[in-house]
């Protein structure tokens, strides 16, 4: 299928689907798709065919097929569930669907059947604690692991050993990565090459690596960095993380600074050093960089515009394209290849 971008326009109830010109960035509507109960947090099934779209104030889980010839989705089924869902991802074979519930401390696991239909019972709920922001499976599809955020929440990255056939999850030893006081890790992403994870760090305005070891599904710091300016002392929080497909850069969303931190990546080590900065809308919850690594979208969900940028694949700065709004509380960025 050709590369497509779906954001979820939260304040509007829809999702909107963008066609990506390769060679230039330029994004055309294709169409729109309704989706109520404030539509936020989504996730591409591995094989490209499906999108899980998780539905805050309606407390359920959507599935919608791909549909690139309309320019709109196609609504597969939709599975309730108990509380709001925050953060989805899949595991690495597309089998299972992991969901968090920030403000209650949960995880679940979900199978995924055949037509990409989720089952409505959960394999499995995890009992975590309040501040559970986010859940991802490692490349090796071994191991989860569950950051959670700082202030109301434990300031913690949790360890599980992952079972990719029946998808249930058990803590790993330790259970538990405790980072510098307060950073509150929130959002990660994996190097393509390296044992290395990296989180984004909502409260301490930073970002950390960690290695991983292979067998054993553990993390070990490497090193924290400040995703902000030298100096700059006002109020700003962390959010999204992504790592080019290369695996040469790495990206941060600023909320207060307004920008979008860029880091490149040691090839060796996995370490990263500040770059530079390319402003971008207020509140930036997510954002999205092409399959290619050429471009990046990110939305502002107070401002409800898209900022799209042209990656340089030397040095990984961002140059600004064009700004558009897109709608009221524009939240989930999701580019497809």
């Amino acid at each position: 299928m050709p590369c497509g971008l779906y954001i979820a326009i939260s304040g509007e109830d829809k999702i909107l689907t963008f066609a990506i010109n390769s060679e230039t960035g330029k994004l055309t509507l294709q169409g729109e798709t309704p989706v109520t109960g404030r539509p936020a947090t989504m996730v591409m099934a591995p094989d490209q065919q499906f999108i899980y779209i998780g539905r805050k104030d309606a407390h359920a889980i959507s599935i919608y097929r791909r549909n690139t010839d309309a320019g709109k989705l196609s609504h597969v089924s939709t599975a309730p569930v108990e509380f709001e869902p925050d953060y989805l991802a899949t595991d690495r074979n597309g089998r299972f669907l992991f969901s968090t519930y920030f403000f209650i401390g949960k995880v679940a696991i979900h199978a995924i059947g055949s037509g990409g239909i989720i089952d409505p019972v959960p394999v499995q709920i995890i009992d975590t604690v309040r501040g559970v922001h986010s859940v991802q499976a490692d490349p090796s599809n071994r191991f989860v692991f569950f950051p959670h955020t700082a202030g109301k929440g434990p300031n913690i990255i949790l360890q599980f050993k992952f079972d990719a056939a029946t998808g249930r999850l058990t803590p790993n030893t330790p259970d538990r990565v405790r980072p510098d006081e307060g950073v509150g890790p929130r959002h990660c992403c994996f190097h393509p090459k390296l044992n290395v994870f990296y989180c984004s760090n909502e409260s301490g305005s930073s970002v950390s690596a960690y290695h991983i070891d292979p067998t054993a599904g553990t993390l070990t710091a490497l090193q924290t960095v400040s995703t902000l300016p030298y100096g700059y002392q006002q109020k700003n929080a962390c959010a999204d993380i992504q790592i080019s497909p290369s695996g040469e850069f790495v990206y941060v969303s600023n909320r207060g600074h307004n920008s979008l931190a860029v880091f490149s990546v040691d090839k060796f080590t996995g370490r990263l050093t500040p770059t530079g900065h390319a402003p971008t809308e207020p509140e930036v919850r997510s954002f999205s960089l092409t399959p290619d690594g050429n471009f990046l979208y990110a939305a502002g969900l107070e401002s409800g515009r898209l900022a799209s940028y042209r990656v340089n694949r030397e040095i990984g700065i961002l140059t600004p394209l064009d700004t558009q709004f897109i709608g009221k509380e524009s939240w989930g960025v999701l580019v497809t290849g």
